[in-house]
């Protein structure tokens, strides 16, 4: 039995035989949304009976779905997975701050690969692998940046722009490309807007584009414009609630603004639009009318930075009209370190002989529903990191798994058949030790490789936030200027 959220098959059952084209240097524009802190069970279609997500539970039916799709407990270890097509210890990603959060600069980005073959790249909203100039996304392979500092708006402390303590997630202030400026509006809809206004602007120059919309929502702080949350605080939820869903809303407005206005545009014919979270919920309680709740998380165990199913098993959604199925799920295990090697087959990206070795798989003969297709069970290794810094060794077996097609073994002592028991109720360690004996020794030889390339492990602590020092150069030198994207039709 499938649990709750991959239930709904009415819409996969017209579509699931429709095999797609070959895709291999197919070089569709590519629009990536991922947002932040948002768990699988934050979304109406699957399963959640308070947030309404329309907009993206319309595109959930008309896409092919990965439900079996796996990222990071945390953000940047995902962004890092991401960027480098393996897991983050490997490019040398083990914590979200301390430092640790610093993409290792030898890493050849997917953006870099995207632009081997002419793709123009842009980032809109949050980077969080590294904030020193080198780090930085326009170092990195993207040619328009829009983004905070940070792991999130208003966290001065790890390195945001000291003005964002104030006004949180409104009126900030942001890098767009070697310039900070001052915006308006709430974050979400600021993102967005300039994500819409650039891509407008490649499909109208013709340029083969990949937009990358990187929200900071819905991380914390719960702060959401106050007409998305009066619905929850008029049921009874506290504000927290209220914030967090009213961002989770205002999201999906924004996501359905995108895909009307490519509609408009007329841009969906050779564009792949894809939709995931980043690692799984957080504030999975709070109040309602005063009495404690618990919110829905797709009958999942764990949130974010867990090592359970709840941490790290997040939607993941393709779009690409007339070319991908329909309404089919795909149901093997896969995973962000997949992203990469994928764009790579289906850009042609011409890659340099060194350089980091991509870890994932090709989604493509997934994707193209191939009847022969052979997808051998895989190992993913998942670790929250965030260790006391050096601390390695003794980090090894705390908050960990190695998940395959039927099996998640957690923390060493806990084994759940995930393929009948996705909400890991049942431990059946005592009754399958075999099973965690075929898991141990690729784990121990995965552990012992990555080791070396924790690149950031002894760093000190950092006296001066980079990005305070580049805000406060600007603002002496000639200020810091109000910024808009261009108004779009």
């Amino acid at each position: 039995m499938k649990p709750l959220f991959f239930s709904i098959l009415s819409f996969c059952l017209c579509s699931y035989a429709k095999v797609s084209p070959p895709l291999s240097n197919s070089q569709p524009n590519i629009i990536f949304v991922m947002t932040d802190d948002q768990g699988m069970g934050d979304f109406s279609c699957m399963g959640n009976q308070v947030v309404k997500t329309p907009n993206i539970d319309a595109f959930y039916k008309k896409s092919t779905r990965f439900t079996e799709y796996h990222v990071s407990p945390t953000c940047a270890p995902t962004r890092a997975a991401l960027m480098s097509g393996g897991h983050e210890f490997r490019a040398g990603v083990t914590h979200t701050i301390l430092e640790r959060e610093r993409m290792a600069l030898d890493i050849f980005t997917m953006p870099q690969a995207l632009k081997s073959v002419g793709y123009k790249t842009g980032i809109f909203g949050k980077w969080h692998l590294g904030d020193s100039d080198e780090y930085l996304p326009t170092h990195r392979g993207f040619d328009e940046v829009l983004i905070h500092g940070a792991g999130g708006i208003g966290q001065i402390g790890l390195g945001d722009f000291p003005p964002n303590k104030e006004n949180i997630y409104f009126d900030n202030v942001l890098l767009h490309n070697n310039t900070i400026v001052k915006t308006k509006g709430f974050c979400t809809d600021v993102f967005f807007d300039a994500a819409l206004a650039w891509t407008k602007q490649k499909i109208e120059s013709k340029e083969r584009y990949f937009t990358y919309i990187s929200l900071n929502a819905p991380h914390a702080p719960l702060v959401a414009p106050e007409a998305y949350k009066k619905r929850f605080l008029d049921l009874g939820y506290d504000e927290g609630t209220a914030g967090r869903y009213g961002m989770i809303e205002n999201i999906d407005d924004n996501f359905g603004r995108l895909i009307k206005k490519l509609q408009e545009w007329n841009a969906l014919d050779n564009t792949l639009v894809i939709f995931t979270t980043d690692n799984g919920a957080t504030h999975l309680g709070g109040t309602l009318n005063g009495k404690k709740v618990k919110h829905f998380n797709a009958n999942l165990k764990g949130g974010k930075n867990s090592s359970y199913e709840g941490g790290n098993h997040v939607p993941f959604f393709w779009y690409w009209k007339n070319v991908l199925a329909e309404g089919r799920d795909i149901n093997e295990l896969t995973a962000h370190i997949d992203i990469y090697k994928t764009f790579v087959d289906l850009v042609g990206a011409k890659l340099p002989k060194k350089m980091q070795k991509l870890e994932g798989r090709s989604l493509l003969p997934l994707l193209e529903n191939k009847s022969n297709l052979a997808w051998d069970d895989r190992m993913l290794f998942v670790h929250c990191g965030r260790w006391p810094s050096g601390k390695i060794n003794e980090a090894k077996f705390d908050n960990f798994a190695v998940r395959t097609q039927q099996w998640r073994w957690v923390n060493t002592d806990q084994l759940y058949d995930v393929s009948i028991d996705p909400g890991e109720k049942n431990n059946v360690i005592a009754e399958h030790q075999d099973v965690v004996d075929q898991l141990k020794k690729p784990y121990d030889n995965w552990w012992s490789n990555s080791i070396p390339l924790m690149v950031n492990e002894n760093r000190k602590k950092i006296k001066k936030q980079p990005l305070h020092t580049k805000y406060y150069e600007q603002l002496k030198a000639k200020g810091i200027p109000s910024w808009s994207p261009k108004p779009i039709k």
